[in-house]
């Protein structure tokens, strides 16, 4: 196989559409190993991953430790709040201590933009950014590629609308990111509290009413409101936001037939999207969920096993 040319995974930019579609052709074995009666196989057997989760995740830390342990590696999850970090150790020190004990993957989320890449440069193991404040989730954006290409048969040139909260999204950033290489149409649409106008330069078209924002797209990729991110009137409330910008049934109609339902979850639902969109025939939600774990396993392979330079 061909050698992965990355020693860290910090953001979709900075990848190639190569090693993106690399990264999306390995995935295709990984995924298979997880239907297995049986899911576990050597690949990272006497590897080490450590899980360092900041901010909580059920998704993300939970794919990472299925993906780890699926390949025989031994996973070890940290707790931030039980750790030394509660009596004040900065995050050089916890990463420092971290390394001594040669690890040969952090996986790291943390509520400030850029602290794995801090972390990358003061380790010499390999760091996956698991979402770092508002910057990137590289994994979410490429787990999310990996859907889309399953159901659809290819990423090239589809109209990808993301829906919501996109001011203090890092789902958006980085899909935008991602979907732009294959040469996608990607909107971001919702309240202009939501879309400011600097988002522009993502390359990205930018809507503020929903119905304009979702027509006759392809995929419909739906972001829940952060509310705990949300300062002063961004957002006069949650039942104002349904009624104006939440995916319904009728909404849904206005892009192309069969179009892809996508959230990374989790989902406030009744808020951003209504149930019977959530779980209906086009739904993807939980085909996402699969693809993490896939996903996840490729890139421990490609960074930790003999693939990789890590």
């Amino acid at each position: 196989m061909e050698t992965f040319p990355h020693r860290h995974i910090l953001g979709i930019e900075g990848l190639s559409r190569a090693d993106i579609e690399h990264v999306l052709d390995t995935s295709n074995a990984f995924l298979e190993v997880s239907r297995r009666p049986v899911r576990k196989v050597p690949t990272l057997r006497g590897k080490t991953v450590i899980n360092l989760f900041y901010e909580n995740s059920t998704r993300t830390r939970t794919s990472f430790e299925l993906a780890g342990k699926r390949m025989s590696a031994d996973v070890i999850n940290i707790s931030v709040a039980s750790s030394s970090v509660s009596k004040g150790e900065t995050l050089y020190d916890t990463c420092k201590t971290l390394e001594a004990m040669h690890p040969d993957v952090i996986v790291m989320r943390h509520a400030s933009s850029g602290a794995p890449h801090f972390v990358a440069r003061n380790v010499r193991c390999s760091v996956i950014n698991a979402g770092d404040g508002m910057h990137e989730h590289p994994t979410q954006a490429l787990l999310d590629a990996f859907t889309i290409r399953r159901a659809r048969g290819t990423l090239e040139g589809l109209t990808v609308a993301i829906v919501g909260d996109v001011a203090h999204s890092r789902v958006a950033r980085s899909n935008a990111l991602l979907l732009k290489q294959f040469g996608c149409t990607v909107r971001f649409v919702g309240p202009d509290t939501l879309v400011p106008p600097e988002l522009a330069g993502y390359g990205v078209e930018l809507h503020h009413e929903v119905e304009a924002g979702v027509r006759d797209a392809d995929v419909v990729m739906v972001l829940r409101v952060q509310t705990e991110r949300l300062k002063g009137a961004l957002l006069s409330s949650l039942g104002e936001y349904s009624r104006t910008f939440g995916i319904n049934r009728r909404r849904l109609a206005l892009a192309k037939p069969g179009a892809l339902v996508m959230h990374p979850g989790p989902m406030n639902r009744g808020v951003e999207i209504e149930p019977d969109v959530a779980d209906g025939a086009t739904s993807a939600v939980l085909d996402q969920v699969e693809a993490g774990v896939a996903i996840r396993m490729a890139l421990l392979y490609l960074l930790a096993g003999d693939s990789g330079e890590a």
